[in-house]
């Protein structure tokens, strides 16, 4: 189980920028409205800095910062009390400290922290709880297809008469193939607006052909 008790099983910052990417492409084709998306990334966030966020509407967020010095990631759990952010921090290398301690990760809190390096890997810093609900947003970092087509099909189709979610169409953008409309309405069949979306997937920076 990912969490920041077991970070070495978390993907590299390459397939992490990746996953994130494909992420958010298919929350774009989930939720063609951005207001209702879970996931979302934006590879221009600041200079030499791209984001990818995650936020449940209801005061869960996870923030990852890429930077050329590597990852951090900033989780913030609603129901579960904030640790010593000076200890979740604890050997934070000084490139992430602007981002950690300024906006607008300050004004969200911090449940835990784990950061990339290349000459390290993944680490965090003193974890002061076991239960610091790390697991709870990290899952989705695994790497498999199925898990989110699992998330998706209860998050986005709950009540409503979409077709299932195509488990293969879900791989296809987990290897970064370029989107077709075949693949987007294996996804949502009810997707219409298709200029919306190619304006996202530029956004993102993601491979698409709709001819």
């Amino acid at each position: 189980m990912l969490s920041t008790l077991n970070p070495t099983a978390l993907p590299d910052i390459d397939a992490l920028r990746r996953l994130c990417q494909s992420l958010a492409v298919l929350d774009a084709v989930n939720a063609p409205e951005p207001e209702y998306r879970y996931y979302t990334y934006n590879p221009a966030w600041d200079e030499s800095e791209e984001l990818f966020e995650m936020a449940d509407g209801e005061g869960d967020q996870m923030l990852v910062l890429f930077r050329p010095e590597g990852c951090v990631i900033n989780g913030f759990l609603a129901d579960y009390d904030q640790p010593d952010k000076a200890q979740v921090t604890r050997g934070l290398p000084d490139a992430f400290d602007e981002f950690m301690f300024g906006e607008p990760v300050n004004s969200i809190g911090t449940t835990f922290c784990l950061w990339y390096t290349p000459a390290h890997g993944w680490q965090t810093g003193v974890v002061e709880n076991e239960d610091d609900g790390s697991e709870e947003l990290l899952f989705i970092f695994d790497q498999q297809p199925a898990t989110y087509t699992e998330w998706a099909t209860e998050y986005y189709l709950d009540e409503t008469d979409r077709q299932p979610i195509a488990a293969d169409a879900v791989a296809a953008i987990y290897r970064h193939e370029s989107l077709t409309k075949d693949t987007a309405l294996a996804i949502n069949s009810e997707l219409e607006d298709w200029a919306e979306l190619e304006a996202d997937l530029q956004g993102i920076g993601y491979p698409y052909n709709f001819r």
